[in-house]
Parts: C-alpha cells; sequence; structure tokens
C-alpha cells in the first residue's frame, strides 16, 4: 500500500485563510491517502515568536511531505519548516515574502493585473474553499450570505435589508453572515424579514456553510465579500450579487468580480431586477480539485516510496 501524504497546514486563525488551506487538504485527500496535522499561529505576535511557535508545536509530529500555509503571518514559519524537515512549502495567496522562497504559489488572478509567468505560481479563479464537489440531485436549498465594510466596500444597512426584501418574496431561504458583519443586522431582518431564517456564523460549525452550498439551487451573497462568492461558485449554484456601496471606482476585487459578471458567472441584482431569474454558471468552479491535481503532478513528494 502507499504511504499517506503527510501534510502541515500552518493557519494564523483566520477562517477565511484557514479555510483557503483545509480546501486544499480536503481536496488532495479525494485523491490520495492524507494525514493531516494543523499548527496554529494564532494570537502569536512577531516573527521570531511565530517561528518559534510552530518549531516547538511540529516537535511531536511526524516528518511531513507537504507544508501549506495561507496568511502573512504564517509565511516566515513556513519556510523555516520546510528548509528544516525538508519538506515542500506551498503558500495560498500572493506571499508578502519573494515568491521563488516558495516552492508553489497557489494565487488568485486578481492579485495579478498583468498575469504571472513563474514557473512555481499556479494561477486559480478566486480563493480556494472547502465545497465539495456538488451532488447531481437534490438541489433546491436558497442561501443567502452576507459580508461587511471592507476595504473595497461599505455598508448601507437599509438599502440591502429593502434588497433582501425583494429576493426572498419567492420561496424559503436561510441567511448567514460574517465576522465583518454589524452588529445588530441579523436581528434587524428577523424583526423585518422574518420569513428569512438567520444562522449567525458564531452559531455554525466549519462544516455548516459548505453542506449548505452543496444542496443550494440559488444563493445571494453580498457583493463586499469574494471569498462567499468564489464558495457559492464553487458548489455550482447559480449566483446572485447583492450590491453594497463601493468605495472606489475601480480594485483588484472590483475588477475580478466585473470578469465574473461578464462571463455568466453571477448575476448583478440589477439584473435580476428585469427578469427574475439567476443565470445558470456556464461551469462549476472546482479551483480546490485543479490545485491538487497540479500538485501532485508536479510530483511535489517525489522520493517517496510505495510501501508494500
Amino acid at each position: 500500500m502507499t504511504k499517506p501524504l503527510t501534510l502541515w497546514l500552518l493557519g494564523d486563525g483566520k477562517p477565511g485563510h484557514e479555510n483557503q488551506s483545509l480546501g486544499l487538504a480536503d481536496a488532495l485527500a479525494r485523491r490520495v491517502p492524507c494525514e493531516v496535522h494543523r499548527i496554529s499561529l494564532a494570537g502569536k505576535r512577531g516573527i521570531v515568536t511565530r517561528v518559534r511557535a510552530a518549531l516547538k508545536v511540529s516537535e511531536r509530529l511526524p516528518k511531513p511531505d507537504l507544508i501549506i500555509g495561507a496568511g502573512h503571518a504564517t509565511h516566515f514559519a513556513l519556510l523555516r519548516l520546510a528548509r528544516k524537515h525538508r519538506a515542500k512549502s506551498i503558500v495560498l495567496m500572493r506571499p508578502s515574502l519573494p515568491m521563488g522562497w516558495f516552492d508553489l504559489c497557489i494565487v488568485p488572478a486578481h492579485d495579478f493585473a498583468n498575469g504571472c509567468g513563474r514557473e512555481n505560481v499556479i494561477i486559480t479563479q478566486g480563493a480556494l474553499n472547502r465545497v465539495s464537489p456538488p451532488p447531481i440531485s437534490g438541489r433546491n436549498g436558497k442561501m443567502i450570505l452576507i459580508g461587511g465594510p471592507s476595504s473595497s466596500h461599505g455598508w448601507d444597512g437599509e438599502s440591502l435589508l429593502a434588497t433582501l426584501a425583494e429576493i426572498s418574496k419567492d420561496g424559503s431561504w436561510q441567511l448567514t453572515d460574517s465576522r465583518r458583519t454589524p452588529d445588530g443586522f441579523t436581528d434587524e431582518i428577523r424583526r423585518k424579514l422574518p420569513a428569512i431564517e438567520v444562522f449567525p456564523h458564531q452559531q455554525t460549525t466549519p462544516e455548516w456553510l459548505p453542506g449548505k452550498l452543496a444542496t443550494a439551487e440559488e444563493v445571494w451573497v453580498s457583493e463586499d465579500s469574494v471569498s462567499m462568492i468564489y464558495e457559492a461558485l464553487s458548489s455550482g449554484a447559480r449566483t446572485g450579487l447583492l450590491p453594497v456601496p463601493r468605495l472606489a471606482e475601480s480594485s483588484r476585487v472590483l475588477r475580478g468580480l466585473e470578469n465574473l459578471v461578464n462571463d455568466g458567472f453571477i448575476t448583478p441584482f440589477s439584473d435580476w431586477e428585469k427578469t427574475g431569474r439567476l443565470k445558470a454558471p456556464p461551469s462549476i468552479l472546482r479551483e480546490a480539485d485543479r490545485c491538487a491535481d497540479e500538485v501532485l503532478r508536479r510530483d511535489t513528494t517525489r522520493g517517496r516510496q510505495a510501501e508494500a
């Protein structure tokens, strides 16, 4: 039998970053036997402190084949662990350090205005996530995913409530928010839109949203939450874009959204108002699976031997 692939996932405690690492690990495990170990740097401040913490935790772990990290706080520790254990380093998103220092960089296209021709870079449509391949049938759920103010978007709760009132007139909808959602907004939804079933993110498990999306037929996402948009597209659901105030006329986030609209992956609310329908996406985004295939194809675990 083949020896399991030993993965170390280096995390900074931010759900969005850890979701990406787990998404790649899940996809690898769907292809080959994997043994996954997590090293958390949550709450650790400073490069030296983080590196020391990672080294201490790693002392009790089996030798890794691949070390995966997302978030700037993980970069130095990721490189130090990879060098010490002679393992391959995989960084998710564009790193703060030179990309040539890592064995493989998996980076969303919107991080490169003019593309990237480096051999050790895989360009993706959006960030990786944990949404599993959807079932062929039985998809009838209706989901609403709400983000909050960000570097690219502001907030207008009253306008968003009015929009939610329009889209929720037909069917039974379930809604969840994020850590960026302003305090009290879900309470307003419960008071003014009682037909929408609210599940605050604090009361859900990490597996809850991927499970819901796997059976969703339609999903609306506030346009400030890029990660949630790509989670919806990874599920294959028809996806609508809820408008929130934009802080700039153009940015890498907005360029990415415009590309998705132009390619027919998502339907802006203004288009839905004209037809009452969400467009079916031209394809299901399976970026975690594509990257897992590429990781294995590149033979990043060269030298591991099969055991009889």
